[in-house]
């Protein structure tokens, strides 16, 4: 199984750590950086190929990663020049990739089971498979809704519950096919062409353990919680 991780972002909301290390290389607990779990997790999961896209400070990602045998797979990288989004990286890797892997942020933590996604993907028939996760958002005042400067209905402090990315998708090469390399493509963006297209995603619901690192609270939380979470995160690894 092939495994690409999109490496390559500046981490401006983690800064100053990002200053000096490229985001996926920020440590959490006293021993690991976020990527050394992820690729230790994708090992574990029977991920033997990996692709590291990486951008900004990357070539300090490939000094500290080389090429995977510490973890028992074969890692190569793709150098982004310029911005690409989430998804236009894949697309300098299409004649690299199997008909189907699997693409994650590097700043991922969970319990997530990778290689389920990937076959839930390729059992569904989609061409996209996202993870997601449920989340809950409190709003702090009373809403108003109205229709033609009239309030006809109010509700106090409700909350909203909604389901998010979590940074973690099944994709088949062929749904790559229409876009061109070297020009950027963001997740968005191909998820709105294939709901206009009628060819829609596949979500993947999850209800474990997730964090996106790249947010300062969830990274401050990581950190708190590692030592107590460190067996359910390297199970097998």
């Amino acid at each position: 199984m092939h495994a690409v991780i999109l490496a390559g972002g500046k981490g401006v909301r983690l800064r100053p750590y990002t200053t000096a290390l490229p985001k996926p290389l920020v440590p959490i607990g006293d021993q690991h950086a976020i990527l050394e779990i992820v690729l230790r997790q994708l090992s574990a999961a029977g991920f033997d190929r990996c692709t590291i896209a990486i951008g900004h400070l990357g070539e300090i990602i490939r000094a500290y990663v080389g090429d995977g045998s510490q973890w028992g797979m074969s890692i190569d990288y793709a150098t982004e020049e310029s911005p690409l989004g989430t998804m236009g990286p894949l697309l300098n890797l299409r004649d690299r990739l199997p008909e189907e892997f699997l693409v994650m942020n590097g700043d991922v933590l969970t319990d997530l089971d990778y290689a389920d996604v990937l076959r839930r993907h390729g059992r569904s028939g989609a061409p996209l498979t996202i993870a997601t996760y449920a989340r809950k958002v409190h709003i702090d005042f009373g809403v108003l809704t109205t229709d033609a400067s009239r309030v006809v209905a109010f509700t106090e402090k409700p909350s909203m519950d909604y389901r998010v990315s979590m940074g973690v998708y099944g994709v088949s090469r062929t749904t790559l096919d229409d876009y061109t390399p070297g020009l950027p493509l963001g997740f968005d963006e191909l998820v709105l062409d294939l709901l206009r297209a009628q060819n829609p995603p596949h979500a993947y619901e999850f209800d474990g353990y997730w964090l996106d690192i790249g947010r300062p609270d969830d990274y401050d939380r990581a950190n708190a919680e590692f030592t107590s979470r460190k067996s359910l995160l390297l199970k097998g690894a």
